[in-house]
C-alpha cells in the first residue's frame, strides 16, 4: 500500500544545486563525520533571517537547559501539503513559548515544497530544522555536508536514547555511521488501528455468527446481502490504495505482512522476489475478485473518495469495514450511530484467518521502530546543540504530555509515583470536544512523537473507566489492534532514489502493479486471476523489476545487519 504522507524526494536538479552552493562557499570541505561543535561553525549556506538565537550557547562542557534562557529557531516543514500553525497560538505551544523561553518561525513551503528547498539552497539560506521524509533527501542533504550529526548528544540529552532504544538508533545510521535524524512517532512496542471494524446492529441482528476465518466472513456477507439490500457487505475503504485489499492479504498465510505488498516484494529466504508470484498474493487476490464478482465488496472500491467511504460508515450502511487505520472513520461513526441507538455501532473482531492457521500468527497491520518521518538540523543553525536538547524535551514525557493534554492544569494535573506519567482530571472524559480542539491543530506541531509513552498513558488511564466513558479507539487499540501489529522495521528504507536506474525501474513496476491489480479484481475465475497476475510479472520483468528487487534486497540485508548492531 503506497503510504498516504507521500514521499517527497528531492530532485538530481537540488543536488546540482547543492553542489554549486558548497563549491562557493569557501573554506568547505566534505567531511560530513565532523564534530557538532565543528559543524556549527564550519562553511556551509548562511543562517536564514530567523536563524537560532541563544543567549547562552551550548559548549562542550555543559549542557543546554530548557527555560533557562531563550532559544530561537527556524523550522521547515518539507511537503506540499503542510502549513505549521502559529507559534504561540494554541494554549500548548503559547506556554512552551511563555514558560520554557522556546520561539519557532516557520518557514512554509507555499504548496511546492520542491521548488521552495531549491530556492533556498539557491539562496544559501537553509532553516534550522527540517522535517522531511527518511530516505534519498535526507541522505543527499547528508552527502552534501549540510547535516549535523548528533551523535555527541545522546548522552548529554537521554529521551531519545531512552524511549528508542539501541536498536532503533542503530537504524537511523548513515553509511558514515553517525546519526543525522531525530524521529518522529517512533516506538520500541507494537501500535497501529489495522484491521476489521463490525457493524454492531447488524451483527446482532443476524445471530452474532463465529467471525475467525475466511470462510466464516464470505458465509457472513453472503448473509447480509441477503437480508439487508442496501448495505454494503465488505467494505475495503480506497482500495485502489490497497487499504483493505491488503488487509485482506494477510489472513492467507501466518506472518504474512501488508508492507511487502507495499515494497512490491516478498521475502523468500534471504533474497526479496516477485509480487506477482508470491502464492499468498495470488491467493488472497482470487478471494477479492470473488468477493468483488459476487457484489460482496463495494462496487465502487477502485474509484470512491474518503468521503464516500466515510458517508457509508457513518449512516450505518457498512456490514464490515477493513482499512489500515479504520477507527479514524468508525470511533465518529460508532458515536453518531450509538447515540440515535443504544443497539447500533461498531465493535473491532480479532483478525480473519484462512481455516487452519494460527489466528495469533495474522497481523492485518505493521509498525516501525522508526515511526513515519524526521528532523534534521542543518549547519545554518548558530546552535544545533540547543536545538537538539528542545527537540530532546519536546519528545520527553514533559513536552509530549503538553503536546497531548495541553498544559498541566485543565486535562491534566501532577504527576503520578513514577515522576513522568500525568494525573488526568475529571475535565480529560466530560470535556472530549475541548481536547479534541486542542489535538487537532497540536498534531501539526507534533514533530518527533513519542508513541510508547502516549499510547501507554493513554490506554493506562483508559483502562480504569467505565466501558461507557472509555475512548472507543483507545478501548480497541488495548484489546485488539496493538496485539495485532507486526514490526516491519527491517524493511523501511529500501526504495531507491528516483532518478536512479532502479528508481525508474520501480515507477514503471508501480504502475503495471495499479494497471494489473485492478483487472485482477475484475476477473471472472480464479484461474483468470491467475493469468493477470503472470503477465503482470512479465511486463514487471521486462521494465527492469529484477534489478529492483537486487537492490531492495542489499538494502534490506543491511538493515537487518544494523539491527543487530553491526
Amino acid at each position: 500500500m503506497r503510504s498516504s504522507k507521500k514521499a517527497l524526494f528531492v530532485s538530481f536538479a537540488i543536488m546540482l544545486v547543492m553542489t554549486a552552493v558548497l563549491a562557493a562557499c569557501s573554506g568547505s570541505n566534505s567531511n560530513s563525520s565532523s564534530s557538532p561543535e565543528e559543524s556549527s561553525t564550519s562553511s556551509s549556506p548562511s543562517s536564514s533571517p530567523s536563524s537560532t538565537t541563544s543567549s547562552s550557547p551550548s559548549t562542550a562542557e555543559g549542557t543546554f537547559e530548557i527555560g533557562a534562557s531563550p532559544l530561537e529557531f527556524s523550522f521547515y516543514g518539507h511537503y506540499d501539503w503542510y502549513t505549521m500553525p502559529p507559534w504561540g497560538e494554541d494554549i500548548s505551544s503559547k506556554w512552551i513559548k511563555e514558560t520554557k523561553k522556546i520561539t519557532v518561525n516557520a518557514v512554509h513551503s507555499g504548496g511546492n515544497a520542491k521548488q521552495k528547498l531549491n530556492t533556498m539552497l539557491a539562496s544559501k539560506e537553509l532553516p534550522d530544522v527540517i522535517w522531511l521524509d527518511r530516505g534519498p533527501d535526507v541522505e543527499m542533504l547528508r552527502q552534501a555536508d549540510m547535516l549535523v550529526p548528533f551523535d555527541d548528544y545522546l548522552d548529554k540529552y537521554p529521551n531519545l536514547k531512552e524511549w528508542l532504544g539501541e536498536e532503533g538508533l542503530n537504524m537511523l545510521r548513515s553509511e558514515d555511521g553517525k546519526i543525522y535524524q531525530f524521529p518522529n512517532w517512533y516506538t520500541s512496542q507494537p501500535n497501529g488501528n489495522a484491521g476489521y471494524v463490525v457493524n454492531k446492529k447488524i451483527y446482532e441482528e443476524l445471530g452474532s455468527p463465529k467471525l475467525e476465518t475466511t470462510d466464516d466472513l464470505y458465509n457472513y456477507l453472503k448473509l447480509v446481502k441477503e437480508k439487508y439490500s442496501d448495505v454494503i457487505p465488505f467494505e475495503p475503504h480506497l482500495a485502489i490504495d490497497g487499504q483493505g485489499l491488503d488487509i485482506l492479504y494477510t489472513a492467507f498465510a501466518e506472518n504474512a505482512l501488508n508492507s511487502w505488498i507495499g515494497m512490491r516484494a516478498v521475502p523468500q529466504g534471504d533474497k526479496l522476489t516477485s509480487i506477482f508470484k508470491d502464492p499468498t498474493f495470488r491467493e488472497s487476490m482470487q478471494f477479492s475478485a470473488k468477493l468483488f464478482r459476487e457484489k460482496l465488496m463495494s462496487q465502487d472500491a477502485l474509484t470512491q473518495t474518503v468521503d464516500q467511504v466515510k458517508e457509508k460508515v457513518n449512516n450505518g450502511k457498512v456490514a464490515v469495514f477493513a482499512s489500515a487505520s479504520p477507527t479514524e472513520i468508525a470511533m465518529g461513526a460508532h458515536a453518531i450511530l450509538s447515540k440515535q441507538d443504544p443497539k447500533a455501532g461498531y465493535f473491532m473482531i480479532w483478525p480473519i484467518a484462512k481455516p487452519g492457521l494460527d489466528k495469533n500468527k495474522i497481523f492485518p497491520g505493521t509498525y516501525t521502530q522508526l515511526g513515519w518521518n524526521v528532523n534534521v538540523i542543518t549547519k545554518s543553525a548558530k546552535d544545533p546543540e540547543a536545538i537538539f536538547a528542545f527537540l530532546d524535551w519536546y519528545t520527553g514525557p514533559e513536552g509530549q504530555s503538553t503536546l497531548m493534554w495541553g498544559p498541566e492544569g485543565t486535562y491534566w494535573d501532577g504527576l503520578e509515583a513514577d515522576g513522568i506519567t500525568p494525573i488526568f482530571t475529571e475535565k480529560y472524559t466530560s470535556d472530549a470536544e475541548g481536547l479534541n480542539k486542542l489535538q487537532a491543530v497540536t498534531t501539526n506541531i507534533h514533530w518527533n512523537g513519542n508513541t510508547v509513552f502516549i499510547d501507554k498513558t493513554k490506554a493506562k488511564f483508559e483502562s480504569t473507566l467505565p466501558e461507557e466513558k472509555r475512548n472507543w479507539s483507545t478501548r480497541w487499540q488495548y484489546e485488539i489492534t496493538w496485539k495485532t501489529q507486526a514490526n516491519a522495521t527491517e524493511y523501511i528504507n529500501v526504495e531507491p532514489a528516483p532518478d536512479s536506474e532502479e528508481g525508474i525501474a520501480m515507477t514503471a513496476v508501480e504502475d503495471i502493479f495499479d494497471e494489473w491489480r485492478a483487472k485482477a479484481l475484475f476477473a471472472k475465475s480464479d484461474e483468470e486471476v491467475l493469468t493477470i497476475l503472470d503477465q503482470a510479472d512479465e511486463d514487471a520483468m521486462s521494465v527492469g523489476y529484477e534489478k529492483v528487487l537486487a537492490f531492495k534486497t542489499q538494502k534490506w540485508q543491511e538493515n537487518v545487519q544494523k539491527m543487530k548492531g553491526n
